[in-house]
């Protein structure tokens, strides 16, 4: 039944990656073109997870880094065995781990990768709320109904304009591009509202006339994660040191950030090949509100919200329920 609903892109894209080996073997991973996924960016530069493989008895490991567009062609990639670990926003890795669970299939989260805000700016000078949309507004978005945006814009909706009127923004949501949004945004024309992510939502804000009138962090009441890796258990229990030299790796390209932050600003416009001011960058991988960690943050809330709204049908007990061991003992919520 998992399988069933493959993305045929996605998997044209991995064909003939062939299945990994306990231990050895090819190993895939996917990410996504976004700042988010620097830590990634920076192991794949690096090398990280050859270096710590080997270190562990595993030498010559052959890693493979993919960029796929969402978190659906990444759960699909990641069922196949087409990739290994599979990282983007967290609404898309709680669905896949409701739906595996008691599966052979079974998903948890190997770590988180950030904690950053995502904003929505608008370029109508009368909408200074939620409540001030109406059937004449577009707000553009990564995905209809499925992006972690249109997921914070539900519970923002929730939050500003009652339970029962969660979905009342979804009429007016499309879906386009990050650059495309903003494109649209500041042409003036049909799309009077973005709800995107770091760096377009920056350089946005710059423009004359545009303002920003949500937060992300604002709708949870506290900073939250924004991007996440997960694998399957099956790969996890087959492979123990390889796993274990990825989560140590993940720290070693996290505490690389950290130790410069005008460097990996530096790094990511050369691997990103992201058109961006690499001061705009700096000043953003420099902003409080954005920290790199493993920590998982504000995981509780996505929980209560998808199970409110009936996204899932099994709920974790608690965000540890989601995850290895490896991050248990983290101060997570």
């Amino acid at each position: 039944m998992l399988r069933r609903h493959l993305i045929t892109g996605a998997a044209a894209l991995l064909a003939g990656a062939g299945a990994a080996r306990g231990e050895g073997g090819d190993v895939r991973i996917a990410r996504q073109p976004s700042l988010g996924h620097l830590p990634l960016m920076i192991m794949e530069e690096r090398e990280l997870l050859q270096k710590q493989a080997e270190r562990r008895g595993l030498p010559g490991l052959k890693v493979a880094f993919v960029t796929l567009a969402g978190g659906a062609a990444m759960n699909d990639a990641l069922l196949s065995n087409a990739i290994q670990f599979a990282a983007g926003g967290v609404p898309p890795f709680i669905l896949l781990w409701s739906k595996t669970q008691g599966t052979g299939l079974a998903v948890k989260g190997v770590a988180t990768m950030n904690s950053m805000p995502l904003l929505m700016n608008t370029n109508n000078p009368r909408i200074r709320s939620l409540r001030d949309f109406t059937d004449r507004d577009k707000i553009a978005l990564p995905a209809v109904k499925v992006s972690v945006q249109a997921f914070f814009l539900q519970m923002a909706a929730e939050k500003e304009l009652g339970q029962d009127r969660r979905n009342d923004l979804d009429r007016l949501t499309v879906t386009l591009s990050h650059p495309d949004g903003m494109a649209a945004l500041l042409s003036g024309q049909e799309v009077t509202a973005h709800f995107t992510a770091p760096p377009i939502q920056e350089l946005e804000a710059r423009q004359p006339g545009i303002r920003t009138i949500l937060n992300s962090f604002d709708v949870l009441g506290m900073p939250s994660t924004f991007n996440a890796i997960w694998a399957s258990s099956r790969y996890v229990e087959e492979n123990p040191k390889l796993y274990d030299a990825f989560t140590a790796a993940l720290d070693e390209a996290i505490a690389i950030i950290d130790s410069d932050r005008n460097a990996a600003a530096r790094s990511y416009i050369k691997l990103s090949k992201d058109r961006s001011d690499v001061d705009l960058i700096a000043r953003i991988l420099n902003d409080p509100q954005v920290t790199f960690t493993t920590t998982p943050q504000a995981i509780g809330q996505y929980i209560g919200f998808m199970a409110r709204s009936q996204m899932i049908r099994r709920v974790p007990g608690s965000w540890r329920d989601l995850f290895f061991a490896n991050v248990h003992d983290k101060p997570g919520n």
